[in-house]
């Protein structure tokens, strides 16, 4: 199936119409790491493709010993970056679930992301890794000067991956992820950061959703009118700007983003813009994410509610 198409039923896995990578998962779920070489490899320039595939790839190889033996069979860069990717993907898992275990993970994965950027030094991915890992760490680099509140945090690592890759979609979110309340951050210098880093990036980057990011992350389903926050005049006009100055653009991604027209079509429903979200929909096609619905509650359910109110057909009975 291919975006603008929908055929009666939900893609919810992340390779979405990237169908290299959907056919490298399948061959990682059987043991074989060949064509997760070959569409890594295939990314060696293209740094937001290699992220996504990196992480992709990793998630479907966390519960095995494909990494550790690909990189000891045959020790490449794309080998290392998987491996780096993997360990991320357990320490994270493990710290989230609360296990003791975490501390020696993020160690671990640690190692790896240092031993993947040795090996392609012009490659920010293994960074971004290590980004995600800065939260056990809670660094204290100074902010740099024009923010409201100056929250200290990985600033330097972050500022070094900006340096080879200047709008780096992965970095930006997981920065932003470093501030969030769960993480050990505050909303204020939630909302500091990604006003500051949505402001600084162009009006045509997807960067420009981190404050919807922001905003779903804030969200508290047992505050006040909390469903009629997208409703205000500062979000209404923030997710048509983005509407109207990325989402034309999309047509020309080399794999439909699905999270981030997710998260833009989330906030055209919730502002009660059907028009512009029913065309944002359709755009994604049959893929779908979790996030941001799952914030909302069920992830189906509510998406299927967002794609019925704006006139799209939804899944009939599987």
């Amino acid at each position: 199936m291919t975006a603008g198409s929908f055929e009666g039923q939900y893609v919810w896995h992340p390779a979405a119409d990237d169908r290299e990578l959907a056919q490298a998962c399948t061959d990682v779920r059987a043991g074989r790491y060949l064509s997760a070489y070959n569409v890594l490899k295939d990314t060696r320039t293209a740094f937001e493709v290699r992220a996504h595939r990196s992480l992709v790839l990793a998630s479907e190889a966390a519960d095995s010993d494909l990494a550790e033996r690909w990189l000891a069979e045959e020790p490449s860069a794309e080998a290392a970056l998987l491996a780096a990717r993997v360990a991320m993907v357990r320490a994270l898992r493990m710290a989230d679930a609360q296990d003791g275990r975490a501390g020696a993970l993020v160690r671990i994965a640690t190692a790896a992301c240092g031993r993947a950027a040795k090996l392609l030094p012009q490659d920010p991915t293994p960074w971004v890794a290590q980004l995600a890992l800065a939260r056990f760490e809670r660094s204290h680099d100074p902010a740099p000067k024009g923010m409201l509140t100056a929250p200290p945090g990985p600033w330097q690592l972050f500022s070094h991956i900006l340096r080879l890759d200047p709008w780096n979609r992965e970095a930006h979110h997981r920065f932003l992820a470093f501030f969030f309340t769960r993480h050990g951050g505050s909303a204020s210098a939630r909302w500091d950061v990604a006003s500051f880093l949505s402001h600084r990036a162009p009006l045509n980057s997807a960067l420009r959703l981190l404050p919807l990011v922001a905003l779903v992350e804030d969200y508290d389903p047992s505050a006040l009118l909390a469903d009629s926050t997208w409703l205000q005049p500062q979000w209404t006009a923030t997710a048509l700007g983005i509407y109207q100055n990325w989402f034309p653009h999309t047509a020309r991604y080399r794999f439909t983003p699905v999270l981030d027209l997710a998260y833009l079509a989330h906030a055209l429903y919730m502002a009660k813009r059907e028009f512009e979200a029913r065309e944002v929909l359709t755009a994604m096609g049959p893929y779908a994410s979790r996030m941001p619905w799952s914030a909302f509650g069920d992830p189906e359910e509510r998406l299927t509610r967002a794609r019925r109110s704006c006139g799209l057909p939804t899944p009939g009975p599987a």
